[in-house]
């Protein structure tokens, strides 16, 4: 069956590059995804869409309710910010925790597969801000995991991937051109329209507008 491994997946472009990078080194893959009360599907649906072009075992969609603590643009009823500074202090799109409550759901299913190898699409390079992104916050976590499983004490540790940490938003696009990624599937705006379109303000959207730019590629979503 060979050596597995656990992919979060939001249906953006950094959890599929993260996802197809896990595919290129031979792994089996099991995908997670989070319907947590976010203010649109269209990010569930693409990563219903990617999972059938790339090569997973099992995709999983949980169901949680983060919209019932609120605190983010993405879960309340607070504006999306436009056409703000990106990177200058943590932006109201954060969502309190989220990243923490999305591995501690991996890290469980994880430990129930038997797993040891868990991927995360997490950025510091081309991205908003966000505290539960950068390097040190992941070191934590996966020392933390290694302390509170049975799997870790019993000599299985957990090993968290974030291989895109240090590459700028051109850079994933291009490793995962190399790697076959359909980038017409995924989503990425903040908020939509109701058919679906971009804004084309949001942090997200001018980020990927960005990646793709620098890389020389023309987005199929644009």
């Amino acid at each position: 069956m060979g050596k597995k491994a656990l992919v979060l997946l939001s249906g953006g472009i950094d959890s599929t590059t993260a996802l197809a990078i896990a595919e290129s080194e031979g792994l089996q893959i099991f995908a997670l995804t989070f319907d947590y009360g976010q203010r649109h599907s269209q990010e569930i649906e693409s990563a219903r869409k990617i999972v059938e072009t790339l090569k997973v075992k099992e995709h999983q969609v949980i169901k949680i309710n983060l919209r019932e603590i609120g605190g983010s643009a993405l879960t309340d009823e607070i504006e999306v910010p436009r056409d703000q500074p990106i990177g200058k202090g943590i932006p109201i799109t954060y969502v309190p925790a989220r990243n923490t409550i999305f591995l501690s759901y991996a890290l469980g299913w994880a430990e129930v597969l038997g797993i040891n190898d868990i991927f995360i699409g997490a950025n510091a390079i081309d991205y908003s801000g966000y505290p539960d992104c950068r390097p040190e916050y992941l070191a934590a976590f996966e020392k933390m995991a290694n302390l509170a499983t049975r799997a870790a004490v019993e000599g299985k540790r957990l090993k968290l991937h974030a291989p895109l940490l240090n590459l700028t938003k051109a850079e994933i696009i291009r490793k995962g051109i190399s790697l076959g990624v359909d980038y017409s599937l995924t989503h990425s705006c903040y908020d939509p329209s109701p058919e679906g379109r971009p804004c084309g303000r949001c942090d997200s959207c001018r980020l990927r507008r960005k990646g793709f730019q620098e890389a020389g590629v023309d987005d199929p979503l644009a």
